[in-house]
């Protein structure tokens, strides 16, 4: 259900985290963000609403191939016409723009110095920065732009050591609040029946069922959640391990190797790092959206357990 909007805007850092968290989730809104990842710039409408029945969400990818997001509460359905394919999944608490912040921030100010910056403008509308500086050099920055009424991020920057933008999502127009036409979450593209459909839900497994654990800790990095996910037909599972600071994360994904030829070692993909090596008959590779140096380094502190 919507939130009372319009709440009277808190005076420390922590407090106005927790609001674009949850503004992200329980606000109705409307608009038009612009993801922009090096060189590259990517334009995208968005429709949230939540109400009685819990929180529904279309995006539509307005650049280069047609793709569209639908989220109904928990389940997300990725609809891809260039592939004929629709991939359903359940992503947990992984969520995506403008409402990435996770809900519990315990722990983040062990790892980042919080501070609230100056007033600005943008998408027209009045916005607080609040920017997250890191402590060490395993995680990069942040710049936040929450609107001044609602709290709804209407912003966001990562930026490296040097402070140069690494990734970037802004409203480049957004309507807050009231009611929004069912039509803005009706999906646009017809799928036929030669389409495929692939489940990619994951099967949560205990972290000390998981068989791997690290040989040595990533600061400030901890074990958040194990999965098992289908590689499709013929190739088995590939466990899927989450380490998260309270705002970054890295995921690791190990899976049966099979004798193919791999080629180890580092490289990027937009804001994305990622690091494969192999360990006996597997493939481990960590990603994620931060420096180079943590995804090689969790990488290659994973191991199989010895019992």
């Amino acid at each position: 259900m919507q939130a009372p909007a319009f709440a009277e805007s808190p005076g420390d850092p922590l407090s106005w985290l927790g609001r674009m968290a949850t503004a992200g989730q329980r606000l109705n809104y409307y608009g038009t963000f612009i993801y922009q990842s090096g060189k590259n710039f990517e334009t995208s409408r968005i429709a949230h609403m939540s109400d009685a029945n819990g929180e529904h969400e279309r995006l539509e990818v307005l650049d280069g191939s047609p793709r569209e997001v639908i989220r109904s509460n928990s389940e997300v359905r990725c609809v891809l016409p260039d592939q004929k394919t629709v991939i359903v999944d359940r992503p947990g608490t992984r969520r995506a723009f403008p409402s990435r912040l996770p809900v519990a921030f315990g722990g983040l100010a062990e790892n980042y110095r919080i501070r609230k910056g100056s007033v600005g403008r943008v998408a027209g509308l009045d916005a607080q920065q609040i920017i997250l500086e890191p402590k060490d050099d395993l995680r990069f920055g942040y710049q936040l732009w929450a609107e001044v009424q609602s709290g709804l991020l209407l912003k966001a920057r990562t930026v490296d050591d040097r402070g140069e933008i690494v990734e970037q999502f802004t409203f480049s127009d957004v309507k807050i609040g009231g009611e929004i036409d069912n039509d803005a979450f009706r999906p646009r593209i017809t799928k036929s029946s030669d389409w495929r459909v692939v489940h990619a839900n994951g099967v949560e497994v205990r972290k000390e069922d998981s068989g791997w654990a690290l040989n040595a800790p990533l600061a400030g990095f901890s074990l958040v959640s194990v999965m098992r996910r289908p590689l499709g037909r013929d190739r088995g599972d590939a466990l899927h391990m989450v380490y998260s600071d309270g705002l970054a994360s890295i995921s690791v994904f190990i899976e049966p190797n099979e004798g193919v030829r791999v080629e180890p070692g580092p490289f990027a993909s937009g804001a994305i790092n990622i690091y494969k090596r192999v360990v006996g008959q597997y493939l481990v590779t960590a990603l994620g959206e931060v420096p180079l140096r943590s995804v090689q380094r969790l990488g290659d502190a994973i191991e199989p357990v010895t019992r």
